[in-house]
């Protein structure tokens, strides 16, 4: 929607793959049929026009055009937006493939570079019962543009921040859920039944159902390079988060203290004594959270009942605790403890790369206080950490 100004980008990035496997590329241009009704999405609507005309007279790749923008043809009422248009662009592509094909999620204003698709490709062709792919990403930024720049480091740094503390305690559930960064096999997404279209977020539940199905994996050789701009087109993600953080509102995505996530990690190492003993562990705090709505005593005993060994119990626990259960957690946590930002990334990253950090790292300096270079700097550094950790649970 409105991507006449960076599609173009993109597609001129997949004409120059260099990969000895076919490739057909799906596009969907899309808006609410409503916004031909108002003068002030007078701009999208015309946008889409010219990008359809544009995909339509584009010669270079196999393209598949899904028009959702033409007067008419727009989404009706409440079904709208990015999780509608991945599942009608998923369900066209699954009419057409063969189950052994693989889909390609991207945006349309993402980078990536000529061996991208071939790295995907050999990944999973090298690993039979891996079932999707969470593929590392890398924003790039203007760094001439300080405000945007400022915006979109501190937000990936946000999410570098809790992958890096889930993965650190083994938690099935430490990837990083972006639209543009997701590869999946066609039986696959059969298999789950699809994506669930919501208006935001619906890329975290895509994955969310590979990870509980199996077979998810977190690393590949290439990464993804996805635009960091404003927008507020969705209810949350990079877009809107950009957005409320140039006014310097990061609520919403605070950094975790790695200390919020132990009572997570005691939780799975105890997990045979919960099981054998049956009883429940009423000094753990994760434990206590989750049990919390349910008004039982003991959220496990069904559980126990219903497997038929500690294998299958250990799955049905994160099928329970997932990765939803682990992020309301550590707001909860986050909340409570109030613990500030200048503690936060001191003892973070002071426990995760002491040894390399530069010696304008202070113990006092909340993120706000370094510059640009400094922000991308301690990016790169979280981003090697993150590399290390999904090589390690490929």
């Amino acid at each position: 929607m409105d991507e006449l100004d960076f599609l173009p980008a993109t597609l001129d990035a997949l004409t120059r793959q260099d990969t000895r496997f076919p490739v057909e590329v799906y596009a969907c241009v899309n808006q609410p049929d409503n916004y031909w009704d108002f003068p002030s999405k007078e701009p999208i609507c015309l946008h889409n026009q010219q990008l359809l005309a544009y995909l339509h007279n584009y010669a270079f790749l196999t393209l598949h055009v899904l028009d959702y923008a033409s007067r008419g043809c727009g989404w009706q009422g409440k079904k709208h937006g990015v999780g509608f248009a991945r599942k009608v662009l998923f369900e066209r592509i699954l009419a057409d493939a063969n189950p052994d094909d693989i889909i390609v999620s991207l945006d349309a204003d993402t980078y990536v570079k000529p061996y991208y698709l071939q790295s995907l490709a050999e990944n999973f062709a090298a690993n039979p019962a891996m079932t999707a792919i969470a593929v590392p990403y890398y924003h790039e930024v203007n760094l001439s543009d300080e405000l945007q720049s400022r915006a979109m480091l501190r937000y990936e740094l946000y999410m570098r921040n809790y992958a890096v503390n889930l993965l650190k305690i083994s938690s099935p559930y430490g990837f990083t859920a972006l639209g543009s960064a997701i590869a999946m096999r066609v039986s696959a997404l059969r298999k789950i039944g699809n994506i669930t279209p919501l208006q935001s977020g619906e890329d975290f539940y895509l994955v969310q159902k590979f990870c509980k199905m199996g077979g998810l994996s977190l690393f590949n050789t290439e990464c993804v390079y996805p635009a960091g701009r404003y927008s507020d087109r969705v209810p949350f993600g990079t877009g809107p988060a950009m957005k409320q953080g140039a006014e310097g509102v990061w609520d919403s995505y605070p950094i975790y203290h790695h200390r919020i996530f132990e009572p997570v990690q005691d939780a799975y190492n105890r997990l045979r004594e919960l099981y054998e003993n049956r009883i429940f562990l009423t000094d753990n705090d994760f434990l206590l959270f989750l049990q919390k709505d349910t008004g039982k005593q003991d959220i496990w005993e069904d559980i126990r009942r219903n497997v038929s060994d500690f294998d299958h119990f250990v799955k049905a626990f994160h099928q329970k605790a997932d990765g939803l259960r682990i992020l309301q957690y550590a707001r909860y946590k986050h909340k409570q403890h109030n613990i500030n930002e200048e503690v936060t990334i001191n003892d973070n990253l002071r426990l995760w790369i002491s040894e390399r950090l530069p010696s304008w790292f202070t113990s006092n300096r909340s993120l706000a206080a370094y510059s640009v270079e400094q922000l991308d700097a301690l990016r790169n550094l979280l981003f090697e950490v993150e590399q290390q950790l999904r090589l390690k649970y490929h």
